[in-house]
């Protein structure tokens, strides 16, 4: 079988337990294939591609894994993802699985409750610290496999078919095949056509809890939807309570950076808010705690460029940036690392096609897939964010208590992929 072997030429450290890191000088090279951003995509993206024999060197623009934020909630396609991934087995017994989804109104009266096995009992969700989850996935990859402090400046065709990375270090970084999974605002993307994601009209805070003798909730998902504000909290492990809170903006604002001003922004908008988030929001340390603007791309048929280049493709939310309503940005983002992982292999390892047609068809079958998961989430937080106290009044009165149906609601989860074939040949 064959492999894509990269040289091994930068000496790095590796730390086994907690944080990883590397420790890397810059150098003008030739890769065979490289993948930029080490986050969820690019990480599980890489892991992917070892477990079929193939080799990657991983482009990451910070000083070490950015392990800043708060948790990721994985969905049964999700975990499906991680399985194949080879790290569900590892993650599943550090974080509580959900039993059950209440929604109530802000005075704290329950409209709605499901037990999530009686509605689907395949399914299966667990929030998932973002720091255990890209520190699990870097553990699969050899020390050398992630070059830290690698900012990507430009992108441009390289001779002999090579894409040229050129860094803001200097160097450059010439490669066969580039898989651009770097966010939002991926310069990859962007030189590839794509146009900015666009503000959705609403933000968000985002927060971990930390409750050192015990979090005290029971292990459901609690949705509080108010008048143009709504918020969530979802215990994520024994210790730890994840939660949000989105309110409406015509501006994005300035950004605030200051742990205890983005506390007390957080408790004004829910002021009087059930007792339990408002724990939640006073029990999360400052370095757990952030505020983002919500965006999204519609990749609209016949009008947005295609998911490759050449030999350049995007992954996640380089390519798809999703609003977070449905939960399926982050599974989305393993989705595709597994699926055009196996398509990559199939042409490197088989010879069974080409590079270019290996992307195209993973283009070809993902397209179906998030365009629609784009539309419906970003519909399901506009309807979630209205401010009409007709409209909110119907929702909490009939579309909720008699209407909502957890399956249909979860249906989109209902996702199947080829497995990956292991190799030991890396």
């Amino acid at each position: 079988m064959a492999t894509l072997g990269i040289p091994q030429k930068w000496g790095f450290g590796f730390k086994p337990r907690g944080t990883v890191y590397w420790k890397v000088k810059a150098q003008s090279r030739k890769e065979d294939i490289v993948i930029v951003g080490a986050g969820i995509a690019g990480l599980a993206t890489a892991v992917a591609l070892r477990r079929l024999g193939i080799r990657s060197l991983v482009l990451e623009q910070a000083p070490s894994l950015r392990i800043e934020g708060t948790s990721v909630t994985f969905f049964k396609n999700g975990w499906k993802a991680l399985d194949a991934l080879g790290v569900a087995a590892e993650l599943r017994p550090q974080f509580l699985e959900i039993q059950g989804i209440v929604v109530k109104t802000e005075d704290g009266r329950e409209l709605k409750s499901f037990r999530i096995k009686d509605e689907d009992e395949s399914q299966e969700i667990r929030a998932v610290e973002r720091r255990v989850l890209l520190e699990t996935l870097a553990s699969k990859l050899p020390s050398d496999a992630i070059s830290f402090s690698s900012k990507l400046q430009s992108v441009k065709e390289d001779a002999d078919n090579a894409t040229l990375l050129q860094l803001e270090d200097g160097s450059q970084v010439s490669a066969k095949i580039v898989i651009a999974c770097d966010g939002i605002r991926s310069p990859v993307a962007k030189w590839m056509g794509f146009p900015d994601a666009q503000y959705v009209g609403y933000s968000a805070f985002r927060g971990l809890a930390w409750y050192p003798d015990g979090q005290p909730n029971d292990p459901n998902v609690v949705y509080i939807y108010g008048r143009g504000v709504r918020a969530a909290y979802v215990p994520v492990s024994s210790t730890r309570v994840y939660w949000f809170v989105c309110y409406n903006s015509l501006e994005v604002g300035p950004k605030i950076t200051d742990p205890t001003i983005l506390k007390k922004l957080s408790e004004n908008f829910v002021h009087g808010w059930p007792s339990e988030l408002l724990d939640a929001i006073k029990c999360t340390p400052d370095d757990n705690i952030i505020r983002s603007p919500l965006v999204d791309r519609w990749l609209l048929p016949g009008i947005s460029p295609p998911v490759s280049k050449g030999k350049v493709v995007l992954v996640g939310d380089a390519w798809h940036p999703m609003t977070p309503n449905l939960g399926q940005g982050a599974c989305c983002a393993l989705e595709d690392a597994v699926i055009l992982s196996k398509k990559l292999g199939d042409a490197i390892n088989n010879g069974r096609f080409t590079v270019e047609e290996a992307f195209a068809s993973y283009g070809y079958e993902r397209w179906p897939r998030i365009f629609p998961l784009t539309v419906q989430a970003n519909l399901m937080g506009a309807l979630l964010q209205l401010e009409n106290p007709v409209i909110c009044s119907f929702r909490n009165s009939i579309l909720i208590p008699k209407m909502a149906n957890l399956k249909g609601m979860l249906r989109h989860t209902n996702f199947d992929f080829e497995p990956l074939t292991v190799t030991d040949s890396v």
